[in-house]
């Protein structure tokens, strides 16, 4: 008791804080999303680094709310200004407008809609829609990741012709973007959407903290219901979509190859196939 008190109590002071609080408070997160990057693994076939920046972001929006996105937005421009921060202890515009770019502005609008639900809605605090919302917030990550990746790199010849070399691709067409900007990046940051969902489901009070517009209002919490089925049903598209594309780039493996590698893929649709379920059941 004492300890949903206390959680109760902080989101409460933290809604309530003046505008100085919630600013301290976004620095924080976005120093701990610039500590993710420097956790950083290169791969040899992209120059995207899988870095631990997406478990911040996430977790930013489910304590923050809004200002998780704040927090996002102070991150990217402050690195964009030179702040050595981003992955590789870098800064500079450079970065903004480069191959990286696009999943930097995926951070603001994925911790900005993670944050929106948490502080509008109770509903959306409970475990299955953090589950879901959180990997639609990947998926944001991913599609404006590899949207400027793609036009980024088509205006750097020289670096297109380097990896295209290093992975044996022949053109930069919607497989060959996906196969460097997203498939290697999925287990991980599903792996981190499920730790992030964790805490969230130890920190977020199930209690209206400011007057939440479903809280006991019936046809409110059955929007929140009705918007979880079509994140899910959505999800279930695109990581279907990503399970076929992998299984382009693999080429001719052994069947334990193929499943070993397709697992992440295929498992994400199915996990969203359950939250479908659990969505669709309680409407009907």
């Amino acid at each position: 008791m004492e300890y949903r008190q206390a959680r109760y109590n902080f989101f409460k002071w933290r809604y309530e804080s003046n505008f100085a609080h919630k600013l301290a408070l976004a620095f924080i997160f976005a120093g701990l999303t610039g500590l993710g990057a420097q956790l950083r693994i290169y791969l040899p076939f992209t120059p995207v680094p899988i870095t631990g920046q997406v478990f911040f972001v996430l977790l930013s929006g489910v304590v923050l709310g809004k200002y998780g996105g704040v927090s996002q937005l102070i991150y990217v421009a402050l690195g964009g200004a030179g702040l050595p921060w981003f992955a590789g202890m870098n800064g500079g515009w450079a970065y903004l407008t480069g191959v990286t770019g696009g999943y930097m502005a995926g951070f603001v609008l994925t911790a900005f809609i993670i944050g929106w639900f948490v502080d509008n809605f109770v509903r959306a605090r409970g475990f299955a829609f953090q589950l879901s919302l959180m990997l639609f917030g990947i998926a944001v990550i991913y599609a404006l990741g590899a949207l400027q990746f793609y036009l980024a790199l088509a205006s750097l010849p020289v670096l297109q012709a380097k990896l295209l070399a290093k992975t044996g691709f022949t053109a930069l067409g919607f497989k060959e973007v996906f196969a460097m900007a997203v498939l290697p990046f999925i287990p991980g940051d599903i792996l981190k959407a499920f730790a992030a969902v964790g805490i969230a489901a130890v920190l977020l009070p199930k209690e209206a903290y400011n007057g939440e517009v479903d809280f006991k209002n019936p046809a409110k919490a059955r929007l929140i219901d009705a918007a979880g089925a079509v994140v899910s049903g959505a999800l279930i598209v695109f990581f279907v979509l990503l399970f076929w594309l992998k299984l382009l780039s693999i080429g001719e493996v052994s069947p334990v190859v193929l499943l070993k590698q397709s697992f992440w893929y295929s498992s994400s649709a199915l996990l969203n196939c359950l939250l479908l379920l659990h969505f669709t059941k309680k409407l009907f």
